[in-house]
């Protein structure tokens, strides 16, 4: 049985921070909020694990009791490597000065940690977290759009978002998908993001999927996007077959990110 024991003061500033973070939060991000080595954030969480107050996922922590954000957070942690290589390479087609959609998806998580180097962005999201980590940051302006906050996704759904969204002209939209299928294309596991989605792609110059190969030929309930619209497709591994066929015929394009000497923890 865990124990309770008085919190250091380091101990109180980290879970000050994972409370302002949205309950959940990488090593990494910790480390530069709290303006210490990420070794130091792993200790003190390992000891507020050991209390009961935190829950210790690979790079990272979510508070204990934290609704919905766990299987979120989760979600980042797998498959990193893969996820940080396609996020370098989506982050280098994105130049300064444009115009971005950015999904609640764990890739996008780390499209967004990426174009923490870019300049003068305008970033338009409706997750929590891509907010948090691009505000502020090289002269970049984020809208957080509105809706029905989803604690699961940590993102905001629904008629509210659809409306606000189409009021953006987007240089280039990134999303993020769960499967993808030869005969029905670009697929999502909720309903929410699929219709989002759709809408986001007829506002943007450019619509970009990043997904990495474990999603080829797999299955959703939900389509996304028509295809048709898609321009491009980044992923770690090029596909094959009948995928590699039916991305053809739809005219989208497909790039092969290069992999990356080190992942985010």
């Amino acid at each position: 049985m865990k124990t309770r024991t008085p919190h250091t003061h380091r101990e109180l500033e980290l879970l000050h921070v994972l409370r302002r973070l949205g309950g959940t939060a990488r090593n990494s991000d910790l480390a530069k909020t709290l303006g210490v080595s990420e070794e130091t954030v792993r200790r003190t969480i390992k000891s507020l694990s050991s209390s009961g107050a935190v829950e210790r996922v690979h790079g990272g922590a979510y508070l204990a009791g934290a609704q919905g954000d766990p299987s979120f957070f989760r979600r980042i942690a797998q498959h990193s490597e893969q996820k940080r290589q396609i996020a370098v390479h989506v982050a280098a087609l994105i130049q300064d000065g444009m115009t971005v959609f950015l999904d609640v998806g764990s890739t996008t998580a780390y499209v967004a940690e990426e174009l923490r180097r870019s300049e003068s962005l305008t970033v338009v999201t409706n997750s929590i977290g891509v907010g948090q980590t691009l505000a502020g940051i090289n002269g970049n302006r984020v809208h957080l759009l509105g809706g029905e906050l989803q604690s699961d996704e940590r993102g905001a759904f629904g008629h509210v978002t659809h409306r606000q969204v189409r009021r953006y002209a987007f240089d280039m939209a990134v999303l993020s998908i769960d499967a993808i299928s030869a005969r029905c294309g670009f697929l999502y596991q909720s309903s929410l993001e699929a219709d989002l989605a759709s809408v986001v792609a007829g506002n943007t110059d450019r619509l970009l999927m990043a997904s990495a190969h474990f999603k080829f030929g797999k299955i959703a309930p939900y389509a996304g996007p028509e295809p048709r619209m898609v321009d491009l497709l980044v992923t770690d591994e090029a596909p094959t077959g009948e995928l590699a066929k039916a991305l053809g015929q739809w005219g989208i394009q497909v790039e092969t990110a290069k992999a990356v000497e080190a992942a985010i923890g």
